[in-house]
């Protein structure tokens, strides 16, 4: 996969100025069009001069072509998710409306940011190219071509790479439910800590901070950390693990309600109400927060994840609290627990 460059009769464009005005979001896409359909192997004479024709027609044009380039030249190594959506464009029918999101990501990440954006910002850049993903509160089921399913939880993203050898699922943040189908190919999710592969499963990965979390609910999972030099450890049904680069933690029990997310709920089981909060508010875009002075309160009951506001309201009455309400002329809620 390649960025396009200059025809090498033409001079090298120069770099966008510093202080460009903003290219038009139309003018935008289209270019990022160009870009996809000018990655063929075997581009048409015919095409190539209806680009330039394109780039002539309008200095908006020109300018959003160097721009293009003027990425190009900065972007590192590391822009796989960049090239992998345009090469995902390619394949796409040219007016479906995958194609079209695809191209309007990529006019985000291109023309939004640029470089030095997508250098600091690589994680949100590569959850919004990802294959597949979720919004905060959001939950999706994806059915994978070998008849594998996977559940996404609120604000997570993977990419899909099936070859003749394995199935990979890269999950790139949040959390999956993974029911493998039966296929003579290996199957693992990679993690940026490593991979866990299953050996005929059902069963959670999370991607969190320096870890990533496995529970197995069927069948069984080895893990492999990407440093590890210890034996690879696997987890039987039943158990769960945390994996750091280096290690995996030892095996511990699942909680019957570890995958509670998955019909709607989430489980607290004398958690303190801070933990509490934290783990709630990967499901809202609130602000959520609670006084010192009530922060190691626990809290204990099913909730429902569809309306968070019923769930704190429920809180607060169990634990004989007030709640504080506040809502942004933005639009922004927050929410805060302390004593009456």
């Amino acid at each position: 996969m390649r960025f396009l460059s200059e025809p090498t009769q033409r001079e090298p464009a120069p770099a966008e100025p510093a202080r460009a005005e903003p290219v038009p979001a139309e003018v935008a896409e289209r270019a990022i069009e160009w870009l996809v359909d000018l990655q063929a192997e075997h581009v048409p004479e015919a095409l190539h001069e209806e680009w330039q024709r394109w780039r002539a027609a309008h200095p908006d044009h020109e300018r959003a072509w160097q721009r293009i380039e003027a990425v190009n030249r900065t972007l590192s190594p590391a822009a796989a998710p960049v090239q992998r959506a345009i090469a995902h464009a390619t394949l796409m029918a040219p007016e479906s409306a995958s194609r079209r999101q695809v191209i309007a990501a990529l006019a985000v990440v291109l023309f939004g940011g640029g470089a030095a954006w997508l250098a600091k910002d690589e994680g949100r850049w590569s959850e919004r190219l990802a294959d597949h993903r979720t919004r905060t509160g959001e939950r999706r089921t994806v059915l994978l071509a070998d008849g594998t399913r996977i559940m996404l939880n609120t604000a997570s993203a993977i990419n899909i790479h099936f070859s003749a050898n394995e199935r990979r699922v890269q999950l790139i943040a949040g959390e999956i439910l993974v029911t493998t189908a039966p296929d003579s190919r290996r199957f693992l999710v990679e993690t940026m800590h490593g991979e866990a592969e299953a050996l005929g499963t059902r069963y959670t990965v999370r991607v969190h901070g320096a870890s990533s979390d496995v529970a197995v609910f069927e069948g069984a999972v080895r893990l492999a950390p990407l440093r590890a030099l210890q034996p690879l450890p696997v987890l039987q049904a039943g158990q769960q693990a945390r994996f750091t680069i280096d290690a995996a933690g030892a095996a511990a029990p699942v909680q019957a309600d570890a995958a509670a997310w998955v019909d709607g709920l989430i489980v607290a089981r004398g958690m303190a109400l801070a933990d509490f909060l934290v783990q709630l508010n990967r499901y809202s875009n609130w602000r959520l927060s609670c006084a010192d002075d009530v922060a190691t309160l626990r809290v204990s009951g099913s909730y429902p994840l569809a309306d968070i506001g019923k769930v704190l309201a429920a809180v607060a009455a169990m634990l004989s609290l007030r709640l504080d309400q506040v809502s942004r002329f933005w639009g922004g809620q927050s929410a805060h627990l302390r004593r009456p």
